[in-house]
């Protein structure tokens, strides 16, 4: 019975906690019209958001809701901008969750914005202090994650530490006389030592009660007295004692603390969480019965690392933290820009000592001040001279300009000289000593016109056109310079359009190369690294340009034809490169590529087979095989050729397989090395492969394309035609040939014509048969010549309820199809032979008439009555 009170209870506990967080929450939403966004830190608005979340609304809901009870525009534009910044931290995060998602996505919501959270917390070790506290300088102080003030326990005890109650003293003689003795500080702040008694060491330094000891223990031990002692005595402290310190005033945690005696004024100030808000940094006060015996100021440790009031606390210290009397704020380009405690007999230069002093960019002529009146605001204006003497008020507000970003002397040049850039300019500088500065004209500057740009007081543009080959050769008055005059000089190739002529065709690198003069088509074709094996050094055509031409004309095409190794002749030179001229190298007519096909199956010599000439049959290629072997079935020999999608490689994959094969085959192993002459060649396949690569690539880009437009004629498809899309775009397929009629007819029309990648098919005698489709169980039986049609689909368990029995029809081994034949009520079923695949296909799916179908039907048949009726009368 106990047990389930027990029980009863802790769940109505946990009920009530809970009723009472979900109404702390609730209540926190429902004020949210009095939140001071700025004074939110990035945990607060962190828990805001989550706290929405927990009551169903996301972050467009809580915006609505807070211009709904009040909360200004303006605040509600922060509080939307400090959440976007939040998220912004790596992704973009939805973080509201309406009521409609499903819980997959709230939890991956939910994650991802914790994730952003957590990487905001490890970059941002003050996340919990809100914008206005990190702005005070100091504040972070003691909020810094990495930064510990706990004293150190593990160094010796100075000498001037004071010995209290509990501290634990140990003294060990040692010598002529040997003892240990271990005690601790009483209450009453004495030690007791047997055989001598107590003696009183409280409030007592470690260097005084270390003389009492000595002197105690001198009784007993006559060997530490004299000037020549024999017996030795060291005193020192163990387990130190633990202190309390109240901590008051304005403190983020004021309270009482227990400390280690060695602790400071710091230690304790971290623990209390430093000063808060309106806290001074400045004028910290130590009071010890009730008399004050230290002051601290943290900017002293700060900016200079001094902790002069730094004191070491005793038992029952208090520490106040008075509120401050002058703090000030900083603005502008300064190390440390942010609010400053100043003291009274501080000025300007102690302030910018604060805040680090002045960025490089910083006008440190004059500082503004907005300070507050007794009815009113007031800008005053304090120039260097005056920052020692001018009188900081509280709630000054001092801000610190920028210098102007012009220059002072600074012209620029830019275009067709050696050294563009800035340049200062300096007295009487003229274009000509600025061309100078710039280290002289380039070879392609246009010199017949320059711009120089200037700019007018009244910061209007003003162009002047020079002509710089006349100022230098003293024809033309030189024209003296102004502050920010830029100087823009062309390059005769800005004015014109890029010369560069191309060739395509059988060379070996296709595309655009610069223009030169001079050039010929020799020399266009050893930039494109020479003729392919299969290119024709004559009737090489030159497509040029046709300018002015008003009759029809495109283009002016030339033949010219080279010497194959490309040797110099003067027919090649009659005729000079223009640019933006094509050049086009034709293959050569009895080049022709290897084609191979390939005879598989039952003959004596299946493999590949190079076609001998174009006209090359079946019946040749099966001879060279060297025909039929006494397993094969001629009836099953099926003819397999390459469609138009078949993706076939290119000239260039080709090419680079076989480069990559014979770099393998040169590469010597073990520690031998090459050869130079098979080092020099296999630098040159190197050099060669990586050509090719990029050959391929623009290949396989033109590929691509073609493909596309191939497969364009099958787009009338749609997706019910998808089976037919696919059959239709296969990159190969089955040709049903008659291989005894090839054989016993030579040339025949029986015997086709092959063509490169066919492969001959020749199976061994098959022996049975597969039923496959609207069939009970499809399987495969062995063929029998006894049996029909019928038989085997008996066998197979006759047809389904959706078998179109009508369409059926046989697929042979050799590829060929037969279907059903049917005369009036009767069905003919095709022959079966071996190999051969019945297939039984299903009846179309028809879909019932609607109900405004058959009312359709009914109206159409009561209107041809009517008619019918009033004809008849």
């Amino acid at each position: 019975m106990i047990s389930k009170f027990i029980h009863y209870f802790r769940f109505s506990s946990i009920i009530i906690l809970l009723f009472i967080v979900s109404i702390g929450y609730s209540q926190s939403i429902q004020d949210i019209q009095n939140l001071k966004v700025d004074e939110l830190s990035d945990a607060q608005i962190e828990q805001l958001i989550k706290r929405a979340e927990s009551s169903g609304m996301n972050e467009m809901q809580l915006e609505a809701m807070a211009r709904e009870r009040g909360m200004p525009a303006s605040e509600v534009a922060k509080l939307r901008q400090r959440i976007e910044s939040l998220k912004s931290g790596n992704s973009e995060v939805t973080a509201g969750k309406s009521t409609g998602r499903n819980n997959q996505r709230e939890v991956l919501d939910a994650e991802m914005q914790q994730n952003v959270f957590d990487s905001l917390r490890q970059s941002d070790p003050y996340y919990d202090l809100s914008p206005q506290q990190k702005k005070i300088f100091g504040y972070t102080l003691f909020h810094n994650q990495e930064l510990n003030f706990n004293p150190n326990l593990n160094i010796p005890t100075p000498e001037n530490y004071i010995l209290g109650t509990g501290d634990q003293v140990l003294v060990d003689v040692y010598g002529a006389s040997q003892a240990a003795f271990d005690m601790t500080v009483s209450p009453e702040g004495k030690i007791l030592i047997p055989n001598i008694g107590p003696i009183n060491i409280g409030g007592a330094s470690v260097e005084s009660a270390r003389l009492r000891v000595k002197n105690a223990l001198g009784q007993i031990y006559s060997g530490l007295k004299g000037p020549n002692p024999n017996t030795f005595l060291q005193l020192r402290v163990g387990n130190i004692r633990s202190i309390q310190v109240t901590m008051a005033g304005e403190l983020n945690k004021p309270g009482t603390y227990t400390l280690p005696s060695f602790a400071n004024v710091f230690n304790a100030l971290y623990l209390a969480g430093g000063p808060n808000e309106i806290g001074s940094f400045r004028n910290i006060q130590v009071y010890r019965d009730s008399k004050s015996v230290g002051q601290v100021d943290v900017y002293d440790f700060l900016v200079n690392g001094n902790q002069k009031g730094n004191i070491v606390l005793q038992d029952n210290d208090v520490v106040i933290v008075p509120p401050i009397q002058t703090r000030v704020e900083l603005e502008g380009p300064v190390r440390r820009p942010g609010l400053f405690e100043v003291k009274g007999d501080e000025n300007i230069h102690d302030l910018l000592a604060f805040a680090g002093g002045f960025k490089s960019e910083a006008y440190k002529e004059l500082v503004t001040v907005k300070r507050t009146t007794d009815q009113n605001l007031r800008v005053d204006n304090i120039f260097n001279k005056d920052f020692d003497s001018f009188s900081i008020k509280d709630g000054d507000l001092f801000v610190v300009g920028s210098i102007l970003e012009r220059y002072d002397n600074r012209v620029q040049v830019s275009g067709a000289v050696f050294r563009p850039g800035e340049f200062a300019i300096s007295d009487e500088m003229t274009v000509q000593s600025l061309i100078e500065l710039a280290g002289g004209l380039r070879g392609d500057a246009f010199s017949e016109r320059a711009t120089l740009y200037r700019t007018n007081p009244d910061f209007t543009m003003e162009v002047l056109t020079l002509d710089l080959g006349a100022i230098i050769s003293g024809n033309a008055v030189d024209v003296p310079l102004m502050r920010e005059d830029i100087l823009s000089i062309p390059s005769k190739y800005d004015l014109k359009e890029e010369y560069y002529v191309q060739i395509s065709g059988e060379v070996n690198r296709t595309g655009v190369f610069q223009y030169a003069k001079n050039m010929t088509v020799g020399d266009l074709i050893t930039k494109a690294s020479g003729f392919k094996e299969s290119a024709s050094s004559a009737n090489i055509e030159i497509a040029r340009r046709v300018k002015g031409e008003v009759g029809g004309e495109i283009a002016k095409i030339f033949t010219v034809s080279i010497d194959e190794d490309l040797k110099i002749t003067e027919a090649e030179r009659e005729i000079i490169l223009e640019p933006f001229d094509h050049v086009f190298v034709r293959k050569s007519p009895g080049f022709q590529e290897e084609k191979i096909v390939y005879v598989e199956g039952e003959v004596f010599y299946p493999g590949g087979f190079t076609l001998e000439k174009r006209d090359e049959r079946i019946s040749d290629v099966l001879k060279r095989a060297g025909g039929l072997n006494n397993y094969a079935y001629p009836k099953g020999a099926t003819l397999i050729r390459r469609t138009e999608f078949f993706k076939t490689k290119t000239e260039e994959n080709i090419k680079l397989e076989q480069l990559e094969s014979l770099h393998r085959n040169i590469i010597r192993e073990d520690e031998i090395e090459n050869a130079e002459a098979e080092g020099k060649l296999l630098e040159r396949i190197d050099d060669r492969m990586a050509l090719l690569l990029h050959e391929e690539r623009k290949t396989n880009e033109e590929l691509k394309q073609s493909d596309s437009i191939s497969e364009d004629k099958y787009q009338f498809l749609g997706e019910e035609d998808s089976t037919v899309m696919e059959v239709a775009t296969r990159d190969k397929e089955l040709i049903g040939i008659d291989l005894m009629k090839i054989l016993s007819q030579p040339g025949s029309k029986y015997d086709l014509i092959l063509q490169e990648g066919d492969v001959i098919s020749i199976p061994k005698e098959l022996q049975t048969v597969r039923m496959r489709g609207e069939v009970l169980y499809p399987t495969t039986a062995r063929y029998d010549m006894s049996r029909g049609f019928r038989n085997y689909i008996s066998r197979a368990g006759g047809f389904t309820e959706q078998a179109r029995k009508s369409r059926a029809y046989v697929v042979y081994a050799n590829g060929d199809v037969h279907r059903t034949n049917k005369f009036l009520f009767f069905n003919f079923f095709p022959k079966i032979e071996p190999g051969a695949e019945i297939i039984v296909p299903q009846k179309p799916k028809r879909e019932p008439m609607s109900v405004q179908a058959w009312i359709g039907i009914a109206s159409s048949l009561a209107t041809l009555g009517i008619l019918i009726d009033r004809i008849s009368n």
